[in-house]
């Protein structure tokens, strides 16, 4: 009988415990706040540069229970609908994409997402168009005709931004062969022989580029003329030049003049200010190790945070902006922001 006795104390005594961990556990995630970081496929980079900065953002705002991961995506068109879903509280967008939705115009024609904000500018997304050499004429834009060419996965920012691209070299898909891969099997297609070339946006360097090069694809980087980039502005102004340095690839012997548009780092209206205002603070204040992140990262600064961000900014980095003395054009005050100020 005491036996018994002590096992059901036991056992009573373990079911409390468990219980009682249990409810432990849930305090302390009813006190964390888990965000995420929508990005792209991970063969680009935007999917290291959101994991990163999730990094850095848990590690110093751990105190406080914020907890941050990127995820992987399709890129900038799911990113958004990632957030609108609140399957995603931040993303990384293409700023053509974020203006685009902001707008409703092009892909979101007549559906304005008005309430998408952005943070900051993080980095230029390089235009990397790669062709096999045997396709190569001109060594432009114009030679990407009557070839199979990637033009990124279906819904993501690449594809959107290439199809604009394309048409401002008088090139749409029925002049091509499309086929809609994310980067690391772009190259992976070139190298089997399946495929012509493809369209690699990101970050300089891009980790498929670096692939591509030094994994001996007999292929190369396509250069945008002056002409081809004021043609492709007329449709999107959204581009600027860019030079990709000499020997930034391995057996990439000369520079190549390409273009670039920026990468915003977006959220919206539904995430609370406070915590846009830490995360933004965080990042600026801890540069040398964002700088870490990844090679593109240097150009995440404070000089830079505004640089090509035409949608208005979310009131919490609105505040830290103002609290350095940014200077901060009318047109990204929030919304939210002027109707404070005229409430007073």
């Amino acid at each position: 009988m005491r036996i018994r006795k002590t096992k059901l104390a036991i056992g009573i005594v373990a079911v409390i415990a468990v219980v009682s961990l249990a409810m432990i556990g849930k305090k302390e995630n009813a006190n964390k706040q888990f965000l995420s970081v929508a990005t792209a496929s991970t063969g680009g980079t935007y999917y290291p540069m959101g994991v990163g900065l999730a990094n850095v953002w848990s590690t110093h705002l751990k105190d406080r229970g914020i907890q941050v991961t990127g995820q992987s995506s399709a890129g900038s068109i799911e990113n958004i609908y990632l957030m609108q879903q609140n399957e995603a509280q931040l993303s990384i967008l293409q700023s053509l994409l974020a203006v685009e939705a902001y707008e409703g115009v092009r892909n979101f024609e007549g559906k304005p997402e008005k309430n998408l904000r952005s943070i900051s500018m993080l980095w230029p997304n390089v235009e990397h168009f790669v062709l096999m050499n045997d396709k190569v004429k001109t060594g432009t834009l114009d030679d990407i005709r009557a070839t199979s060419f990637s033009v990124g996965p279906q819904a993501s920012g690449t594809e959107q931004s290439t199809i604009i691209i394309l048409k401002g070299v008088n090139l749409t898909k029925k002049e091509i062969t499309p086929e809609y891969l994310g980067y690391g099997d772009t190259v992976s297609a070139m190298r089997d022989g399946r495929l012509d070339g493809g369209a690699l946006p990101a970050g300089v360097p891009a980790s498929a580029v670096t692939d591509m090069y030094a994994s001996g694809v007999n292929a190369k980087l396509l250069e945008v003329t002056d002409k081809q980039l004021d043609d492709i502005n007329h449709i999107a102004n959204s581009w600027f030049r860019f030079e990709i340095p000499a020997n930034t690839y391995p057996r990439q012997a000369e520079k190549v003049n390409t273009i670039a548009q920026p990468n915003i780092l977006m959220t919206t209206t539904s995430i609370d200010d406070q915590l846009v205002y830490e995360l933004t603070k965080t990042m600026f204040e801890n540069l040398p190790e964002v700088h870490q992140v990844h090679s593109a990262a240097k150009y995440i600064t404070t000089e830079n945070a505004l640089k090509g961000v035409s949608v208005p900014l979310h009131l919490g980095a609105y505040r830290y902006y103002k609290e350095i003395g940014l200077d901060i054009p009318d047109y990204l005050i929030p919304p939210e922001a002027q109707t404070q100020t005229n409430n007073k």
